[in-house]
């Protein structure tokens, strides 16, 4: 029998400009640990979807493989914007009269556009976790090949969809590919005749044919690369993606207990069968009771035939309690899967926004660190002007004591004249002025004097 796998393609939302809507889109995966609201509005998610794709986030380069692009989705989105727009750009500059209507980076330009997104990423993945699971790294390597034939099928069926970077991840259960580019459109009539067009490009109706062809492609390049004959797993009503629910250790287990249930069912539809002859047996002997001489009412049977009768009815009563353990254990998994499904989708997305917040983290420990230099740096120059003022108070008060002495009690005219020659020019102030001329005044700064009028005013006790 053929292997069936299932397949998956998914498109970012759209529809993810308010806050309200990136909430909804938390309860909405895609299927492996990328964000589900994966749009790239601006340049900001366009490096978190760097990070994130290329694993700069903890240098695990050696479980991803670039198959288009370079190592910096940055740089070849930005590259891909000069190649894709310039030429309009230049053109729609050109007609422009007035200066702050032209545009110097498209890329800038479209990042700051709140309408229109800066990028938009697929996620493609063959195979789900059971597939997955057992198979080595070596086989897991091989879809290298495969997923490069998908690259270029997504080029050739999407024309209008430039390719700016692809990378495979092998560092989880199934390896899967993003593929990140802009959709673009031409001929606009406002604005540059050739613009991103997301919604334009990507429709219901095209995205549901981009599908249906990218299946077929994809199990046709897997059947070669892997020399095999399998098929693909049909395609889920309403859905452009395959979800696998199984992604828990204890569904396993649960699933070879229904095996043995299911061995137990087994022998119950054999039981069944059985019973269906001894049914035709219990009918003759019914058919062929007769009633009593006495009352009419009443029917004779055999003590052979009782027996007969109650075996009948315990073996329906084993086949009973045989069949409701199956459909109990059955409706057990239903639940079961249920709530997987639940948590691997909170779980998704809880990692994602874990590894957001990480990148966060590590941008504010720099921050803090930079301004924690900072700190000590202000922290050094603090001491090292406390030191000069303290000298300067110190050259100040032997200089105000040598006038003080001088003019207040060597009665140096000399010292006088010089005191009032720097009053007259401003290098003494008032308070100076009257410490070298005042015998009563004290050598001290203002500040010291409101010191010592507050110390007195404290220690003045009245009774």
């Amino acid at each position: 029998m053929n292997e069936e796998l299932a397949y998956s393609i998914h498109l970012g939302s759209d529809k993810n400009k308010t806050a309200k809507a990136k909430e909804v889109a938390k309860n909405n995966p895609s299927g492996e640990t990328s964000f589900s609201n994966n749009g790239i509005q601006n340049a900001t998610q366009l490096s978190k979807v760097n990070k994130h794709n290329l694993r700069d986030y903890d240098n695990n380069k050696e479980n991803i493989q670039i198959i288009y692009g370079t190592d910096n989705l940055y740089e070849d989105m930005q590259d891909l914007y000069f190649q894709e727009f310039e030429q309009a750009r230049i053109e729609y500059n050109n007609k422009q009269t007035r200066e702050d209507r032209k545009i110097k980076s498209y890329f800038k330009h479209i990042s700051q556009d709140k309408q229109k997104d800066l990028a938009c990423e697929f996620i493609i993945e063959l195979g789900d976790m059971d597939f997955w699971n057992y198979k080595d790294d070596y086989y897991k390597r091989g879809m290298t090949q495969v997923y490069k034939e998908q690259v270029q099928d997504l080029i050739r069926i999407v024309p209008e969809f430039k390719v700016a970077n692809a990378v495979i991840h092998f560092d989880e259960t199934s390896p899967h590919m993003h593929i990140v580019g802009v959709p673009i459109k031409e001929d606009y009539k406002r604005g540059m005749r050739k613009q991103p067009a997301k919604s334009k490009v990507f429709t219901k109706e095209s995205l549901q044919k981009i599908q249906d062809e990218m299946r077929i492609c994809c199990i046709k390049s897997y059947n070669k690369v892997y020399c095999e004959n399998s098929l693909l797993k049909q395609k889920k009503k309403g859905r452009n993606r395959d979800i696998d629910i199984k992604d828990m250790g204890d569904y396993r287990e649960i699933k070879r207990q229904l095996e043995k249930k299911e061995e137990r069912l087994k022998k119950a539809n054999n039981q069944t069968k059985k019973i269906d002859n001894t049914s035709k047996d219990i009918d003759k002997i019914l058919d062929s009771l007769k009633p009593t001489l006495m009352n009419k009412n009443n029917m004779v049977i055999s003590s052979e035939d009782v027996q007969k009768i109650k075996n009948y009815t315990e073996d329906v009563k084993d086949i009973t309690k045989t069949v409701r353990s199956v459909n109990d254990l059955n409706m057990a998994i239903k639940d079961f899967e249920h709530s997987a499904f639940e948590i691997e989708k909170e779980n998704r997305s809880l990692k994602y926004e874990i590894e957001l917040k990480d990148n966060e983290i590590g941008s504010l420990k720099k921050e803090l660190s930079t301004k924690e230099k900072i700190i000590d740096r202000l922290q050094t120059e603090k001491e090292k002007l406390k030191q000069e003022l303290q000298k300067f108070k110190g050259f100040w008060h032997s200089i105000m004591s040598h006038f003080h002495k001088r003019i207040c009690y060597d009665k140096d005219n000399n010292y006088k004249i010089v005191s009032d020659d720097l009053y007259k020019n401003g290098i003494f102030d008032n308070n100076d002025n009257e410490i070298a001329n005042n015998i009563a005044r004290k050598v001290t700064l203002p500040d010291e004097n409101k010191q010592n009028k507050n110390k007195k005013k404290n220690n003045d006790t009245r009774f």
